[in-house]
């Protein structure tokens, strides 16, 4: 976001990907040493993208781990939350800007994905609490909706969504591209384009909306 004349930092749990902060979300120590680290460095926040997104376990109901479900919620919910509640003072100085990542998911249902799907709807109730929590300090909160985005994320959920059904990698893929109406995937690109928008002036009274990026998913059941 350079271009946008922004300063990005990222933060990973994996530090080979070389990110600016190591952190583990699920863990609230980690996220507090991390926004301690980042007043410190940065000297303020002005938006925060919470794009934390396992996949998790890929089963129908009665045969899904229940630990693994656990886990996926714990992650993508719970890191959301802890990473709002840490950025929030700093954004309420700067009447800055929370950007939660969800999912296409997070709209419809997703069959055998329910963990998945349970985290990324909760993430959107929270989107719109934190809009009404937020709004009268200057704090907007919005959500985007990624649909299929190309990339070695998306063929990993292919391949066990289609070992999981009996189905070859390539009829799940092209199911994924049928139920799009402009049949394709889309790039991470399109994502950032959005962050950038909703954090932009021209957003400035955009708050507790819900903003799919999918090329108009009509359902999940591929």
């Amino acid at each position: 976001m350079k271009h946008a004349g922004a300063s990005v930092v990222v933060c990973d749990v994996n530090s080979t990907t070389k990110p600016d902060y190591v952190c583990d979300v699920a863990k609230t120590g980690d996220v507090v040493a991390m926004f301690a680290a980042i007043q410190r460095d940065l000297g303020g926040l002005d938006v925060l993208v919470n794009n934390v997104g396992v996949p998790g376990p890929t089963a129908r109901v009665d045969e899904m781990d229940a630990d693994a479900y656990d886990e996926c919620v714990r992650i993508n919910l719970g890191g959301t939350f802890r990473c709002t509640k840490a950025a929030v003072p700093m954004l309420l100085k700067t009447r800055g800007s929370i950007i939660n990542i969800s999912t296409s998911a997070g709209i419809f249902g997703y069959p055998l994905r329910s963990p998945y799907v349970a985290a990324k709807w909760g993430i959107i109730g929270l989107t719109k609490s934190w809009a009404m929590e937020l709004g009268a300090d200057g704090v907007r909160c919005n959500a985007i909706c990624p649909g299929s985005i190309s990339g070695p994320r998306m063929d990993g959920v292919i391949e066990r969504e289609a070992a999981a059904q009996g189905r070859a990698a390539q009829s799940v893929r092209a199911g994924y591209e049928n139920q799009v109406s402009m049949k394709t995937f889309i790039d991470a690109t399109d994502i950032a384009a959005a962050a950038v928008f909703l954090s932009s002036p021209a957003a400035r009274f955009i708050s507790g909306q819900v903003l799919p990026v999918d090329g108009n998913i009509e359902t999940m059941r591929a």
